[in-house]
């Protein structure tokens, strides 16, 4: 557009009718948020989707983000091809979508926030979490803390249940430890690195599983004195430094203990309140959240988040 006709528009601007301003305001913000996302995903390393090879020259644009075609396969894409935003619509408003998950929001609350309907909010949620999810370390180095900490199961959405309904959630049947209660594994090294896993018991082999892959040979692993990390530690033929809880020990040998560990099951169980009940079937998704906000803490944006969603490589 010209200068002069630009600013002969922008003084009729006064002239317009409400309706028309809410028309012109929801379409500024449709066109800047499609740019937006444009922008974010100019910074991702160009990766084949379909052979997964390197590489990728441009291949102009489409549905208003850059596209890529592959010099292997010769097939084309964009940065959201088979990634789980592939296919949503209302681009314009992810942004303000990541920015109510990185502050807490209810589904509501997001819902009125970004003027979408509050079911596709709860899509949009999932589909955001499903690779921070699956954003798990490689390794952990060093003393590494481990400890479970426990949530209610709930079948929070499901339409037939096992057993009898509770109420809001309600409590337990049974005190204590329990089949209705999920184990969390929480492990965490002292450059605050951190893996968790939804357990289906805790059990010696459930810790294997998923701690054998990601601990480094020469790792001090620190836990509670329950047994089952004891012969955790026998089977990695790996050192491990028990702290009794129950005794009142909280440190041995000014170095070994598992405060970092609790503390961050503690911000865990504290943020979870305010959802007022996760299904157990979208915990590990919760969960993924939780570490991608201590992760990047305060330099979390919506920006980062999206880029997280997508869960490919950008360019630095």
């Amino acid at each position: 557009m010209r200068t002069q006709i630009f600013r002969n528009w922008l003084n009729k601007i006064s002239e317009l009718t409400p309706s028309q301003r809410q028309q012109t305001t929801e379409r500024l913000h449709c066109v800047f948020g499609a740019e937006s996302i444009a922008s974010i995903t100019e910074g991702i390393v160009p990766i084949c989707p379909h052979c997964h090879n390197t590489p990728c020259g441009r291949w102009g644009n489409a549905h208003g983000l850059p596209r890529y075609r592959c010099k292997n396969c010769g097939k084309t894409f964009n940065a959201l091809t088979k990634t789980p935003l592939a296919h949503l619509r209302h681009r314009e408003v992810w942004q303000e979508c990541a920015d109510a998950m990185i502050a807490g929001d209810s589904v509501r609350k997001t819902a009125v926030r970004c003027k979408v309907d509050k079911n596709t909010i709860f899509r949009w949620r999932h589909r955001f979490l499903k690779m921070l999810a699956l954003d798990k370390p490689s390794c952990l180095h060093g003393i590494v803390e481990a400890d479970e900490t426990y949530f209610l199961e709930s079948f929070k959405g499901s339409r037939h249940l096992p057993r009898s309904p509770r109420k809001r959630g309600g409590k337990a049947t049974k005190r204590g430890l329990s089949a209705e209660q999920i184990p969390v594994l929480i492990a965490r090294d002292r450059a605050q690195t951190t893996t968790d896993a939804v357990l289906c018991r805790a059990s010696t082999q459930a810790l294997y599983t998923v701690l054998e892959p990601i601990l480094d040979r020469d790792v001090v692993i620190c836990s509670d004195s329950s047994p089952i990390y004891a012969a955790l530690a026998k089977k990695l033929h790996i050192a491990h430094k028990p702290v009794n809880i129950n005794a009142g020990i909280r440190v041995t040998n000014h170095a070994y203990h598992i405060q970092n560990v609790n503390a961050y099951g503690s911000r865990l169980k504290a943020w979870m309140v305010h959802f007022h009940g996760v299904a157990t079937k979208y915990l590990p998704n919760y969960l993924g959240w939780r570490c991608c906000l201590e992760r990047f803490s305060t330099q979390l944006t919506s920006s980062r988040f999206l880029i997280q969603a997508i869960g490919q490589v950008v360019n630095t």
